[in-house]
C-alpha cells in the first residue's frame, strides 16, 4: 500500500465517523513552551485544557512532527526518525477509551489488513479498564503487557495535558529480534499506534523526568498517533522508513552521489540512512520557516545539516549533498505537502549556503585539530584534552565525533568526560535566564487560566470602534486574582468587550484610558493575549480605586492607533514588493509594527543592493500613491489558501481566517488593523537594511508622520549645509565635492612638505651624531612633533646611519605627555639588543612603559617634567649597548 493510500485510508475512515479533518499546523508551534511541533495534539492543546470550545468535538489530522531526542538512534535502528507524519484522531470530551480502542482495532485489521495475531498491546501498569477493553475486543491476555510511566504514560514533555496510554505494536517476526513482546524487543515488536487517554494536567518536571499531576482535566479526551513511516514499512514489507516510498527516491540519490550501493558495510548503512532521513527533516523545517542559527530551533536545523554532511563525507561524497537530496524530497513529497514545492528555491539556497559554510569549518577545524594532535603527541600524552575538543565544537562548530575519529586514527583518545562537563556547564549558563522567564510565563498562564475558567472570551470591537462601554470582569494584581486595586498600583484586567487590539502578528498592543462610572481613571499601557481569545489589559490606576464589576468607557489612543494602522498596511505592501524584487523565497519571517515605524524581517542570502533598496522604496510609495483599496474578509482556511492568501510562519490561524487584501498585489491572512485606502499610509521611508543572522535580513522604515518628520529633518540639515557652503541646496553636493577635493590637495601638499622637513631634520640629526665606544649615538629633544612624526624622524635618521652601529633616541612633548622613540641600526640589532630594551628605564622615568619589537620602540608617560632625565637615561642604556 503506497503512502498516499495509507493517508487517505486513515482520513476517510475517521471523517466517515464524524471527525472533522484539520490541516497540519506548521513545525514552528504557536505554543511558546515548545521548540518544534512534536505531536498531533499540539494544536489542540487549548481544547484538551478546556480553554477553548472546539467547533467539532471530533477531529482527525496528519501532523508534521519533528523530534530530535533520539537523533543518535537514526540509522542505527529501523524505527527512529527526526521527522515523521503523525496520523491522529482526537476526541474533545466526546468518546473515550472504548471507542478509541475499537476504532484503532477495526482500522488496523480491516482497513489496513494487518494480521490480528501479530498485534501486541501495551497498557499503563494500573490501567485495568484498558486491558479489559482490549481483551473484550479479542486480544488474548498473553499479547497484552503492562508497562510503567516511561513507556505507557504520555505528556508533551512540558506542563500541560497528559494521561496514561495504550500502544499497539506489530510483530515483524524473528528476523527482527527476540521473542517476548514489546517489553522485550522494540525492534521486532514495533510500536505503530499510541492511544493517549487525556485525563490529567501535569506540572513542571524535575531533572529525572518526574512531574507532578496537578489534577484532572475538565473533560476526558482522546489523542492518538499512528506513525505513517512505521506503518508504511510494514505494509510495503521493507526493513525501514528509508526503503519505503516516502524516502526511497532520496536514498537512491544518496547512492548515486556515493557511487556505491546501499546498504554496504554496517557503518555505511548508518550513514546512508542518516543522510536520507535528515534530508527530509531539513526540507520540511526550512519550508516551515526555520533557518540555521546558533540556538533554538535554528540550531536543531543546523545540527541536522552538519550531521548529514558529516555522514556524506564518511560515504566519500566530496560534492554538495544537501541540495540534491532535499530536491529529491521535494520532487517525491511536494504534491502531498505543497509548501515544499512553494519553498523549493528557499530550501536550495539555505542548504547550499550552509553546506559551503560548514565545508570551510571542516577545513579550518581539521587544521586546528591536527595541530592539537601534534602537541598532544609531543607532550607524550595518550589523550586529547576535553578543553580542546570543546573549543573545536563550540567555537568552530567542529563535531565531537570527527575529533574522536581523528584522534583514534592518530592513536589517541579524547577526554569525553571533560568535554561533557564543559558542555553541561555551558547549557546550564544558557538556561539560567530562560528557565526564569519560562517559570514566570507559566505562572502568568496559570493565573489567566484561573480567570478564563469562569469568564467568557473578550468581544473585540476594535476594527470598527475606538471607544466602548465596558465592564471589568477580572482583575490581576501582583500576579494573583484580586477584587480591587488602589490608586498608584500597576495591574492587569479583563473586559467583557474591548476596542483595544491585543499584540499579535507583529502589531503591538493598543494603549489608552479607562474611565469608570465612579470616576476612577486608568492609563492603559499595553494590551495582549493572555490565552487565545482572552485579552489582558495592562494599566496603572491613576485616580481612584478599581473594582471588579466596575463599568465605564474604554478609549483607545486614536492617534497612536492610526499610526499603527499605517505601519501595518505598509508592512503588507513592503512584503509584496520585497518578494517581487528579490524572489518568492524572501518571505516575511517576523515584523514589528509600531506607530509610524516598522521593522520587517525576511529570508534572503546576501545584502540587498542600494539599487534594489531604491527600487523597493519607490515601489512601496508607488503603491501608496495609487491608493489601492484595503479590504478584510473571512473564509475557511482551505478557501483562503486556494485564493492565494499568504500565511505567515509561526502564526496560528483557526478554521475560519481573516484575509486582508491590498489592491490586487497583496493578500495575507491577518488579524491586524489597517487603513481603508493605501494613500492613508501617507509616506514610506526606508531607513536601513542589514543582516540579523544566517540567511535572515531586516529592513527598518518609517511611515506616515514618522516619514514626514524624517524628511523635514533631512531638509533642514541640507539647508544648513548649503548655507555653510554658500550655495543653493541643489548645488550643495557638487560644491562640497569640490571643496573636499581642494582640502585633499592641500592636505597632500602639507604632508609632502612635512615629509621633506622630516627628511631634512633626519639628515641634520645624522650629521650631529657623536662617536662613543662601539658606535654612534643621536640624542635630542625635538619640539612640536606628534608621535607618528617622531617615529618617522627616528627611523629616517637611523636609515642614514645604517652602515654604522648606531642608536637614535628622540623625545618630545605632545598633548601633555612625554613621548620617546628609540631606533637602532642592523649592526646593533644583530648583537642581541632591542630598541625597547634601550627605552625600558627611560619609560618608567616618565611614568609609562616601552613598546615595540626589533629596531624601533616607543614610550610615553604623563611626567613631562622628567623628559630630559629620561633622554639622559636612554643615552646611558644606548652607550652600554654599543660598548658590548
Amino acid at each position: 500500500m503506497r503512502s498516499t493510500q495509507i493517508r487517505s485510508t486513515f482520513l476517510d475512515y475517521f471523517t466517515s465517523r464524524g471527525h472533522r479533518q484539520v490541516p497540519s499546523s506548521p513545525l514552528i508551534p504557536y505554543d511558546p513552551t515548545l521548540l518544534l511541533a512534536n505531536a498531533g495534539m499540539n494544536q489542540f492543546k487549548p481544547y484538551f485544557l478546556g480553554e477553548v470550545t472546539p467547533e467539532n468535538r471530533r477531529a482527525t489530522s496528519i501532523q508534521k512532527c519533528a523530534r530530535t531526542s533520539d537523533i543518535d538512534n537514526v540509522g542505527r535502528t529501523n524505527r527512529h526518525a527526526t521527522f515523521f507524519e503523525m496520523m491522529g484522531n482526537f476526541s474533545f470530551g466526546d468518546y473515550f477509551k472504548a471507542d478509541a480502542i475499537a476504532y484503532a482495532w477495526e482500522l488496523l485489521t480491516e482497513g489496513y489488513g494487518l494480521e490480528k495475531d501479530r498485534l501486541w498491546i501495551t497498557v499503563y501498569e494500573d490501567d485495568d479498564e484498558a486491558e479489559q477493553l482490549w481483551r473484550k475486543i479479542g486480544v488474548p491476555s498473553e499479547r497484552i503487557q503492562r508497562l510503567g510511566m516511561e513507556d505507557n504514560y504520555w505528556s508533551m514533555g512540558v506542563p500541560g495535558p497528559c494521561g496514561p496510554c495504550s500502544e499497539v505494536n506489530y510483530d515483524r517476526g524473528p528476523d527482527f529480534g527476540r521473542e517476548g513482546g514489546p517489553a522485550v524487543d522494540g525492534e521486532r515488536y514495533v510500536e505503530i499506534w499510541n492511544l493517549v487517554f487525556m485525563q490529567y494536567q501535569r506540572g513542571e518536571g524535575d531533572k529525572k523526568g518526574n512531574f507532578p499531576i496537578l489534577g484532572e482535566l475538565a473533560q476526558q479526551s482522546i489523542d492518538t498517533g499512528l506513525g505513517l513511516d512505521r506503518l508504511a514499512a510494514i505494509l510495503q514489507d521493507v526493513e525501514n522508513v528509508c526503503t519505503t516510498d516516502l524516502l526511497m527516491p532520496t536514498l537512491n540519490t544518496v547512492q548515486e552521489l556515493a557511487s556505491r550501493a546501499y546498504p554496504g558495510s554496517a557503518d555505511e548503512k548508518v550513514s546512508f540512512q542518516v543522510v536520507t532521513e535528515h534530508a527530509r527533516s531539513i526540507a520540511y523545517l526550512i519550508a516551515d520557516g526555520v533557518l540555521p542559527a546558533k540556538d533554538g530551533r535554528g540550531y536543531v536545523l543546523r545540527r541536522l545539516m552538519r550531521r548529514a554532511i558529516r555522514h556524506a563525507r564518511l560515504l566519500c561524497i566530496d560534492q554538495p549533498v544537501l541540495a540534491p537530496t532535499t530536491a529529491s524530497v521535494i520532487a517525491n513529497l511536494g504534491d502531498v505537502w505543497p509548501e515544499l514545492t512553494d519553498q523549493a528555491n528557499l530550501i536550495e539556497q539555505v542548504v547550499t549556503a550552509e553546506e559551503e559554510s560548514f565545508t570551510r569549518t571542516l577545513a579550518q577545524g581539521t587544521r586546528l585539530l591536527n595541530a592539537a594532535i601534534t602537541r598532544t603527541r609531543e607532550s607524550r600524552s595518550g589523550s586529547l584534552q576535553g578543553e580542546t575538543a570543546f573549543e573545536l565544537a563550540d567555537t568552530f562548530g567542529f563535531p565531537l565525533e570527527l575529533t574522536v575519529e581523528a584522534a583514534h586514527d592518530a592513536g589517541l583518545t579524547v577526554d569525553e568526560d571533560r568535554f561533557a562537563t564543559l558542555l553541561d556547564e555551558q547549557k546550564k549558563r544558557a538556561k539560567t535566564g530562560g528557565k526564569a522567564k519560562t517559570a514566570d510565563a507559566l505562572r502568568r498562564q496559570d493565573t489567566y487560566r484561573e480567570l478564563s475558567a469562569h469568564l467568557p472570551r473578550t468581544d473585540f470591537l476594535g476594527y470598527e470602534h475606538l471607544t466602548a462601554e465596558v465592564t471589568v470582569l477580572g482583575l490581576i494584581s501582583g500576579g494573583t486574582v484580586t477584587a480591587s486595586a488602589p490608586e498608584g498600583s500597576d495591574i492587569e484586567f479583563v473586559l467583557d468587550r474591548s476596542p483595544f487590539y491585543a499584540e499579535a502578528g507583529g502589531q503591538i498592543g493598543d494603549t489608552g484610558t479607562l474611565r469608570t462610572d465612579d470616576g476612577t481613571l486608568l492609563r492603559i499601557t499595553d494590551t495582549r493575549y493572555g490565552l487565545e481569545g482572552f485579552r489582558v489589559h495592562s494599566a496603572r490606576v491613576v485616580e481612584g480605586e478599581l473594582r471588579t464589576g466596575a463599568r465605564g468607557e474604554a478609549a483607545v489612543d486614536a492617534d497612536r492607533r492610526k499610526g499603527l494602522m499605517r505601519s501595518h498596511s505598509a508592512t503588507h505592501i513592503l512584503h509584496a514588493v520585497v518578494r517581487a524584487t528579490l524572489g518568492d523565497h524572501a518571505r516575511q519571517q517576523g515584523s514589528l509594527v509600531e506607530s509610524d515605524r516598522l521593522r520587517f524581517d525576511f529570508a534572503h542570502f546576501s545584502a540587498v543592493t542600494p539599487e534594489q533598496l531604491t527600487r523597493i522604496e519607490a515601489a512601496v510609495n508607488g503603491h501608496v500613491l495609487d491608493d489601492p483599496a484595503v479590504r478584510a474578509w473571512h473564509a475557511d482556511r482551505a478557501e483562503a489558501e486556494a485564493a492565494g492568501a499568504i500565511a505567515l510562519f509561526g502564526e496560528k490561524y483557526g478554521d475560519t481566517v481573516r484575509i486582508v487584501d491590498i489592491g490586487d498585489f497583496s493578500r495575507e491572512l491577518c488579524g491586524g488593523t489597517h487603513v481603508a485606502h493605501g494613500s492613508q499610509v501617507g509616506a514610506f521611508r526606508l531607513l536601513s537594511e542589514g543582516s540579523i543572522g544566517s540567511n535572515l535580513r531586516r529592513i527598518e522604515a518609517l511611515t506616515g508622520h514618522g516619514a514626514l518628520r524624517h524628511h523635514d529633518v533631512e531638509r533642514r540639515i541640507l539647508e544648513e549645509v548649503s548655507s555653510l557652503l554658500g550655495t543653493r541646496p541643489k548645488q550643495a553636493a557638487e560644491t562640497l565635492h569640490k571643496r573636499l577635493g581642494s582640502f585633499a590637495a592641500a592636505e597632500k601638499e602639507v604632508s609632502r612638505r612635512r615629509e621633506a622637513d622630516l627628511r631634512s631634520q633626519a639628515q641634520q640629526l645624522a650629521s650631529s651624531s657623536r662617536q662613543v665606544p662601539g658606535g654612534r649615538i643621536v640624542s635630542q629633544r625635538v619640539p612640536g612633533l606628534a608621535a607618528s612624526d617622531l617615529r618617522s624622524l627616528a627611523t629616517s635618521t637611523a636609515d642614514r646611519l645604517s652602515n654604522d652601529r648606531a642608536v637614535v633616541v628622540l623625545g618630545t612633548e605632545h598633548d601633555g605627555k612625554a613621548l620617546l622613540v628609540a631606533a637602532i641600526t642592523p649592526g646593533v640589532l644583530g648583537s642581541g639588543t632591542s630598541a625597547s630594551h634601550i627605552l625600558a628605564s627611560a619609560a618608567r622615568t616618565v611614568g609609562g612603559g616601552a613598546g615595540g619589537t626589533g629596531p624601533i620602540a616607543n614610550a610615553g608617560g604623563r611626567r613631562v617634567e622628567a623628559l630630559d632625565e629620561a633622554l639622559s637615561i636612554a643615552v646611558q642604556e644606548a652607550t652600554r649597548a654599543l660598548d658590548q
